[in-house]
């Protein structure tokens, strides 16, 4: 059998997909399974054991020239199933064209009408268990199973061995692309400052995170800081997030690193909340979040770049409720 998953969001939504190759490998282990991701996150799935072949979507250079090439490739395969979990046209059109025997994804994709079996998705404000990882699960459950299945990445001893240290050190991934997801800096280093010198601090995120890094490590009271921000890959953040007494991340990419690897995490959610089915799932997870009651929160399913009423009140989240 051969299977094609399609996932070309971000990285938080690859990691997300990981749980449907974990699955289908229990069901179908001699399956060829393929991944179409966008151009950038072809890195989380360096070692993977269950993938064949990843196809990389550039969309921001010629994109639709490099659609369609991608859609001349994957017809020559001719895939028993293409599986899209992603809920735009871009996704859903490779999908229609794939010549793939059985062809199916969310309702929510524009051209869902011509799969074969689309399934529904729903996000809620108020749901306590409809995670992603379940509504992704959901798309395969006709032929595989109902259980449930947290997704896994696969850093490699290389990738361990980078950032091997004897101390202890907890983690704490301060940015996001989305102002209202992320905690101000004042409360990172009053968590900082919290703890005493307890543990070593490792600073994470990419390149553009740096200034933010450098600000924090500044202001910070300890000297027992290091940036690793723009100095790790996808897989060597994972593998020292594994190890780590603490990670400390905003609702995005770095959470989803932390379930993955299973690490202990505390998740702050601002201006989106844990019901929208995107929190940790790590066995050792905490949630923190403001108590002001806001009519306001959440102000929608992604963040915003400035808060819509200006006070910011959601990111008021006291951090000294953390169980250190």
């Amino acid at each position: 059998m051969k299977i094609l998953i399609i996932q070309t969001a971000f990285i938080g939504d690859v990691i997300l997909a990981t749980p449907v190759i974990e699955k289908l490998v229990q069901h179908f282990p001699d399956a060829q399974i393929d991944f179409l991701l966008r151009k950038g996150n072809q890195s989380l799935l360096d070692n993977h054991p269950h993938i064949n072949h990843v196809y990389i979507f550039d969309k921001k250079n010629g994109k639709y020239k490099n659609l369609f090439q991608i859609v001349k490739t994957i017809r020559s395969v001719s895939y028993d199933r293409v599986i899209n979990l992603q809920r735009f046209f871009s996704s859903g059109l490779i999908t229609v064209l794939s010549k793939g025997k059985i062809k199916s994804g969310f309702d929510k994709n524009p051209l869902s009408f011509l799969y074969h079996k689309k399934t529904k998705h729903k996000i809620s404000k108020t749901a306590t268990d409809d995670h992603e990882v379940k509504r992704n699960l959901s798309l395969i459950k006709s032929f595989t199973d109902d259980k449930f299945i947290g997704p896994k990445l696969y850093p490699s001893n290389k990738n361990f061995e980078k950032i091997k240290t004897e101390e202890s050190y907890i983690t704490i991934a301060p940015a996001s692309i989305w102002f209202t997801k992320q905690l101000p800096a004042e409360r990172w280093i009053a968590l900082i400052n919290s703890l005493a010198d307890q543990h070593l601090v490792y600073l994470l995120g990419g390149k553009a995170d740096i200034p933010l890094c450098e600000s924090i490590k500044t202001k910070a009271k300890t000297t027992r800081i290091e940036i690793k921000a723009g100095h790790l890959s996808f897989l060597e953040s994972a593998a020292l997030m594994k190890n780590a007494r603490m990670n400390y991340v905003n609702d995005s990419a770095p959470l989803h690193l932390a379930s993955a690897m299973n690490a202990p995490v505390t998740a702050f959610f601002c201006s989106t909340v844990p019901q929208f089915g995107f929190g940790p799932l790590s066995k050792q997870s905490f949630i923190l979040e403001t108590h002001h009651q806001l009519n306001c929160r959440p102000c929608g399913l992604h963040g915003k770049k400035t808060c819509p009423k200006g006070h910011f009140k959601c990111a008021d989240i006291n951090i000294q409720e953390i169980a250190h």
